[in-house]
């Protein structure tokens, strides 16, 4: 995939489904839903995976909900799709939801916050504690109804054109970063900006931004941040996981009988567990063809940074409980979630990773 080819293909507005009507349209018995998207299209990973989902939507449902897929800019800039899907002019979106911090701050926590729940961690949260339901309440306030489909797992610590080795060298940097890993970074003395992923490269490239996070090797590859930035850091502190969001229109969720809820819901679970896959299979080849092929050279930060990072989040924590009650409610839950879940996986799962990565080593 060239990526000039798929970053002008997502700027061009308008250039697919010039026709498609603004409200679901009745077919052979059916509806047709119209989705718009964050991501550029046919990009690998969150692009294909968004693309998958809606084709997939159409297929379960055998043509009974027929899909119109709208990549970023398509129908839409990015980070018009919420205002696009609240107002009804389409029926949903597939984005990250803390793109929409300025609208509330407790939409961060159903993508990810700094210090957060990994993958693993946010789908029991939201499947099986308060999650969901509070993400209905979020949501159900701005005319909304969201579920998850999609996740990268932990990302990477972003691109940089020089090391980090204290806090000190984060000040004054310019940098994309969006969500309460964003604010973190900004309390720390970074410049930060949150850009769609149609408009990293070229900011990174003219000097406008001097670092970037993205997501992790298997998508970052194709967007070749590393004609700018040679430093790539490992898991960083602001997306440990969680997951992308279908968001839809309520009132127009509300009119769906409950089989066609059903097909949605099956459609959304099956590719949040398939992008989440996808990314594990991929990640560790193309770290390798970075660092291989171009000369990338993969850091990590170190104690000191990570304390850094550690003492900001938690001012960010206190600021974002500040903002309303439901912002407190989504935070208590979250945090006692991540304590409990956290805590088990640390001493199963996490003793377990590690002492089989250090037998493997000997052997």
């Amino acid at each position: 995939m060239d990526r000039r080819s798929f970053i002008k293909k997502a700027g061009v507005a308008g250039t697919v489904g010039a026709a498609s009507l603004a409200t679901p349209a009745i077919a052979q018995g059916g509806k047709t839903m119209t989705i718009v998207s964050t991501w550029p299209r046919d990009f690998p990973g969150l692009g294909t995976s968004a693309q998958r989902l809606a084709a997939r939507i159409t297929e379960l449902s055998e043509g009974r909900l027929t899909t119109e897929y709208f990549a970023a800019g398509e129908r839409v800039g990015a980070f018009d799709v919420f205002d696009e899907v609240a107002t009804g002019n389409s029926q949903a979106y597939i984005a990250a939801d803390y793109y929409w911090v300025g609208k509330h701050p407790g939409f961060a926590y159903f993508t990810s916050v700094p210090f957060g729940m990994t993958t693993p961690e946010f789908n029991a949260w939201v499947k099986f504690k308060d999650g969901q339901a509070l993400w209905d309440k979020i949501s159900g306030e701005f005319g909304l109804k969201a579920l998850p489909c999609g996740s990268t797992g932990t990302q990477a610590g972003g691109w940089f054109n020089k090391e980090i080795n204290s806090a000190d060298d984060l000040k004054g940097l310019k940098m994309r970063i969006p969500g309460l890993g964003g604010q973190v970074m900004s309390k720390l003395g970074a410049s930060t900006v949150s850009l769609p992923g149609g408009q990293i490269y070229e900011n990174l490239v003219s000097g406008a931004i001097e670092a970037t996070e993205w997501v992790g090797p298997y998508n970052d590859y194709f967007m070749k941040f590393y004609e700018a930035a040679k430093f790539y850091y490992t898991g960083g502190m602001h997306e440990p996981g969680g997951g992308l969001a279908f968001g839809m229109n309520a009132s127009w969720w509300g009119g769906l009988s409950d089989w066609e809820k059903a097909v949605i819901e099956a459609a959304c679970m099956e590719e949040h567990a398939a992008s989440h896959e996808e990314a594990m299979a991929n990640n560790g080849g193309y770290l390798a063809r970075l660092v291989n092929d171009h000369g990338v050279q993969v850091k990590a930060f170190n104690d000191d940074v990570w304390d850094a990072f550690g003492d900001a989040a938690a001012e960010v924590f206190e600021e974002t409980r500040a903002h309303s009650p439901l912002a407190a409610e989504i935070d208590d839950s979250f945090q006692a979630a991540l304590k409990e879940i956290g805590g088990f996986m640390a001493r199963f799962e996490g003793t377990f990773v590690n002492q089989r990565n250090r037998v493997l080593e000997l052997i």
